[in-house]
This record gives structure tokens, C-alpha cells and sequence, in this order.
């Protein structure tokens, strides 16, 4: 039996969130998005701040809006989504802009499918798919490909949901407690270095390697 936010178990396999989003692919962006949905996107992306010789890897990339915001300012990013048609989309749109420093391709959070070095991870709205220990797995996962920077926008719980009036789907989202990611970080040597409250149920996470951190940190105190 699939559990629900604190549970072991996504609610849903991969392949099921794989065929709803690819279903939804094509009107995906004129759907009417939130305030809070639009608002995380924008935090992701400035927080990511990529420099011009920077890999970006947008995980749960969808059709590709985090990743084509960043593409003028990095070196190549990599958008990688577990929904073919998604992915299609996204390509589609790369193309229409003239943007080709940006490839898109099947990957997902704990396989990550990427070769070469990464220094900047994000992501937005997407991981609130998974189970808890399927999120700590991730965030492993992503520690292994060692960027300076992660940079998560998601659905999650500043404090407990309202049964009555939830931000997510219960029925196919399992959203974390920000402690919980905030423990899952740190454990994998990232150091938490913002918090962006955008609602009591969706926010924007920005981790570093402990040791960037700590480097910034002693050039602020110098500067």
C-alpha cells in the first residue's frame, strides 16, 4: 500500500508520473499556473546564478523552462525529465529560440545520467514526487555528481498541510518538511545557505558544498 508524504513509498510509480505529464505536455505551458508555482521558478533561477563557463543540470526539467532561462548565462545546461513528451517540448522550444548551448534527455533524480562535471544543480516542482527516502536517495545522488550548488523549488511544508485546503494533490504528490530536506542536505556535505518561503507549503532551497560556503563566508568577513 502506497503511504502518503512520510511514507516510504512514491504514491505513484515513475512510469505513471512519466505518462500523465507526457499527456499534458503540449497545453503544459498555457496551463494557469500558480503565483506561488511562477514565483518559485523565478527564485530557482536567480539564486542559480550559472557563470559563463558553468554546466547547469535541471533535474525534472519538464518542458524546459528553468533550463532555457539559464542558457544565456552558462556554458551548456543539461535538462533531464522522465516524460518523453516533455522532453519533446522542451527541445521544441529550444529550437524556436535559438538557444544551443541546452541538450534535454531521460534522466531522473537518482540516476541522474549525465557524464562530465556539473557545477550547478536545480530544480522546480518536481521532486515533491517522491517518497522521503526515495528524496534522501536523490539528494545522494546529486551529491555524487559534486556541484557547488543545489538549488531546489518545490511544493514543501513549512509547518503542517491543511487537510481541507492543501497546496499539492494528495492523491500523487508526497511533499517533505523543510527539516527533513534541510537534514537530508546537510547529511550529503551541503551546507543551507537560503531559505525562500514563497507559502506555508511551497519554497526554495539553496544548498552549497560546506566548503564553498565556508569559503564565501570568510571572503564577506574579510571584504
Amino acid at each position: 500500500m502506497s503511504r502518503g508524504y512520510n511514507g516510504d513509498r512514491m504514491k505513484r510509480t515513475l512510469e505513471d508520473h512519466a505518462e500523465r505529464f507526457s499527456e499534458m505536455a503540449g497545453e503544459y505551458d498555457e496551463r494557469e499556473h500558480s503565483p506561488e508555482y511562477r514565483a518559485c521558478a523565478d527564485l530557482v533561477v536567480e539564486h542559480a546564478a550559472p557563470g559563463p563557463e558553468d554546466v547547469v543540470l535541471d533535474l525534472g526539467t519538464g518542458t524546459g523552462a528553468i533550463a532555457l532561462a539559464l542558457a544565456p548565462s552558462a556554458a551548456r545546461v543539461i535538462g533531464h525529465d522522465i516524460s518523453t513528451g516533455m522532453l519533446d517540448r522542451a527541445r521544441e522550444k529550444a529550437r524556436e529560440d535559438g538557444i544551443d548551448n541546452v541538450e534535454f534527455g531521460e534522466g531522473r533524480f537518482r540516476a541522474p545520467n549525465v557524464d562530465g562535471p556539473v557545477h550547478v544543480v536545480v530544480s522546480n516542482f518536481a521532486m515533491h514526487h517522491l517518497s522521503n527516502e526515495e528524496k534522501r536517495e536523490a539528494i545522494r545522488a546529486i551529491a555524487d555528481l559534486h556541484p557547488r550548488r543545489f538549488v531546489l523549488g518545490d511544493v514543501m511544508l513549512f509547518g503542517e498541510a491543511d487537510p481541507d485546503e492543501p497546496f499539492y494533490s494528495p492523491e500523487v504528490d508526497d511533499p517533505a518538511t523543510v527539516g527533513m530536506l534541510a537534514d537530508a542536505l546537510t547529511d550529503c556535505g551541503f551546507a543551507l545557505t537560503a531559505v525562500e518561503r514563497v507559502h506555508d507549503q511551497v519554497g526554495v532551497l539553496v544548498a552549497e558544498r560546506a566548503g564553498d560556503a565556508d569559503r564565501d563566508a570568510v571572503v564577506e568577513d574579510d571584504a
